[in-house]
């Protein structure tokens, strides 16, 4: 890890974990020794960050000169909060991390009532997690894919347990209380399909790159009426 995203990783934590936040958490949530830590926490002093504490007492951030300060209503601030707690029930824990460390940057530009007001929010949201199968690859290399518009590899087993390899174009991710599926165009097919997630047993870089079509085939996909949509696998 690079010395950059180590600090970035730092301060996340620094934001999104209840302060005072002991040395030892700190150092398990950027993957550093504690030695390492506290030259962390003295490089990000020097740069303006004001964190309060010290070793053996635990660190808050009290004020965060990477972020601009912003303003939300009551109401702009509740549904934040809703939308974000809502990713826990994915079942997608990276996901679900991204969510919470970004929440965790907006509440730290707030002013100091309405960051008050996030922390004693009046809506809560109460939904069964998912009910799916979780994925067996890499889904870190799946939405780089996704990103940067370059192909994969994948070995899947379809809905009649038939094991098949082939080249996609992966296009978009949804999700539902049963499902996790992929939208790609198939090389094997030259079309359409729509592939179970968590039914894909081996996944690797194809090396082509097909951008920038992904915008253009996914308004092709959308405009077929959903009878001619092409099914799973």
């Amino acid at each position: 890890m690079s010395r950059t995203d180590r600090l970035m990783r730092l301060m996340d934590a620094l934001r999104r974990l209840p302060a005072p936040v002991t040395a030892a958490r700190l150092a398990e949530e950027t993957g550093v020794s504690r030695r390492q830590l506290y030259r962390d926490i003295a490089t990000l002093r020097a740069g303006g960050a004001l964190i309060d504490g010290e070793a053996g007492l635990g660190y808050a951030l009290t004020e965060d000169p990477a972020l601009p300060p912003q303003s939300f209503s009551r109401l702009e601030i509740e549904a934040l909060l809703l939308a974000i707690s809502g990713l826990r029930t994915l079942g997608d824990p990276e996901l679900t991390r991204a969510g919470e460390d970004a929440l965790a940057r907006i509440i730290a530009t707030l002013p100091e009532s309405q960051g008050r007001h996030a922390m004693h929010t009046t809506m809560r949201l109460f939904r069964a997690p998912a009910q799916r199968p979780s994925p067996q690859v890499d889904m870190a290399l799946l939405r780089a894919a996704l990103w940067e518009e370059r192909s994969l590899v994948i070995d899947y087993l379809d809905l009649h347990d038939a094991a098949t390899t082939r080249e996609i174009w992966p296009l978009g991710l949804s999700y539902s209380d049963n499902h996790m599926m992929l939208l790609a165009h198939c090389k094997l097919r030259e079309d359409f399909r729509t592939f179970h997630v968590p039914r894909i047993r081996a996944m690797r870089p194809g090396g082509t790159s097909f951008r920038p079509r992904r915008v253009a085939l996914v308004r092709e996909y959308i405009s077929r009426p959903c009878a001619t949509r092409p099914q799973s696998g």
